[in-house]
């Protein structure tokens, strides 16, 4: 069973890979804001170890033509699910993520200060599985507990931060289906 750790940073019970990604939040500043993403590496592509490798910085720039624009990137999020349901993190929640880049929500800029990062293995037309939906909305539930400001109107996506610059999760991503789930 999934649950946090007592200093609210890390889930017990799910894979962690630590990333290289990420800093201090600033101080006095408290999670607000729960950011829904999705990726695909290859773009439209699932499985293999390519967002680990991206979220490390260690991927290579050479396995795959798409990746010499992105393989110096310096990203992360909080975690990712897969799309068998498989749940890694990377960034402790006490951490400021690199997920959300130039971004501003209810008039506040920088949303990496004030947020956790979560990514759906997806693309913005492909449906998202059952065992994400399952996944996320038991997460959502758990990091909710810690942090009351999380509450349903707080919980976006990429492209309501970043709207113009970024798309994710897409119109596949079922909001109704997640709010119900949660």
């Amino acid at each position: 069973m999934m649950k946090l750790d007592s200093d609210k940073a890390w889930l017990e019970e799910v894979r962690r890979h630590p990333s290289p990604n990420y800093d201090d939040r600033p101080k006095g500043i408290d999670i607000e804001l729960l950011v829904i993403h999705a990726i695909s590496l290859p773009p439209g592509e699932f499985g293999g170890p390519f967002i680990d490798q991206l979220f490390t910085s260690s991927l290579d720039k050479n396995a795959h033509p798409d990746f010499a624009d992105i393989a110096d990137l310096r990203v992360s999020a909080h975690l990712l699910i897969r799309r068998t349901g498989e749940v890694i993190q990377y960034v402790s929640f006490q951490q400021r993520a690199w997920h959300a880049g130039v971004s501003s929500f209810a008039g506040r800029s920088r949303c990496n200060d004030f947020s956790i990062g979560i990514e759906l293995e997806g693309c913005d037309d492909v449906p998202y599985t059952d065992e994400q939906y399952q996944q996320l909305a038991q997460i959502i539930k758990i990091l909710q507990q810690a942090w009351v400001a999380l509450t349903p109107d707080r919980i976006v996506g990429h492209c309501d931060i970043a709207p113009g610059r970024k798309t994710d999760p897409g119109a596949a991503f079922d909001w109704a289906r997640l709010h119900a789930l949660i």
